[in-house]
């Protein structure tokens, strides 16, 4: 895609680890920057394994075939649903999180060509779901801007809502929406060297989102 923001090294990880069996989805910020959107640079690719509780040898075979591949592959943190690597060559590094989570998805994967390697990518949906129910316990900039740019996309809030206790049984729109009450965006956008006027946008979606989120949990 012309707006691709995979860098070179993610690209060739992803081709290197397309053979992998079972096959994995790519979700997350790489799907977004690699095949959806393309509105943002991510640090990590995050592949899932869908309907398994643990991943069993998944990492021991993917570290063998990045080495195989002439990647330097550290292990930095493994439980048994869940593995993440520092992927580099010469100065390039990349985290990959391989993850088992067991359920299906919302919706089917689609089939998209990275560097060549035909994968499985979660839908712009799916990925919409997953932000939202993210917000509930972790307070990250890039969930707020994706949740952004996937609505801006036309992407279907009310339909997300109503999928999201799919992913989480805790889910609500009244929770979500109590918990963006306190979630400050200007320290956070301070770290991350934002200019004002980029957290003004982000401030002001987060509000939009809190007054969306209330409308939707009104009695019909």
């Amino acid at each position: 895609m012309s707006d691709d923001k995979l860098t070179p090294l993610q690209r060739r990880i992803v081709r290197t680890l397309a053979p992998l069996n079972p096959p994995w989805t790519l979700t997350g910020g790489g799907a977004l920057a690699g095949v959806h959107l393309g509105h943002r640079t991510t640090r990590d690719l995050d592949l899932f394994w869908r309907d398994r509780s643990t991943l069993g040898e998944t990492a021991t075979h993917a570290v063998e075939l990045l080495r195989a591949d002439r990647f330097d592959v550290v292990l930095l943190r493994t439980t048994p649903m869940f593995s993440e690597l520092r992927v580099s060559q010469g100065t390039e590094v990349c985290i990959v999180d391989l993850v088992a989570e067991p359920f299906p998805p919302v919706e089917p994967p689609q089939r998209a060509e990275i560097d060549g390697a035909v994968i499985a990518v979660d839908t712009k949906h799916e990925i919409l779901v997953a932000k939202l129910t993210a917000l509930l316990g972790r307070t990250e900039l890039r969930d707020l801007i994706d949740i952004q740019a996937l609505l801006a996309a036309g992407g279907n809030l009310s339909a997300a809502v109503r999928d999201a206790p799919k992913k989480d049984g805790g889910f609500s729109a009244m929770t979500l929406a109590w918990v963006l009450h306190g979630y400050d965006v200007a320290p956070l956008a301070r770290a991350l060297g934002w200019p004002d006027a980029r957290a003004a946008d982000a401030e002001a979606f987060r509000r939009e989102l809190i007054q969306r989120l209330m409308e939707i949990s009104k009695p019909e």
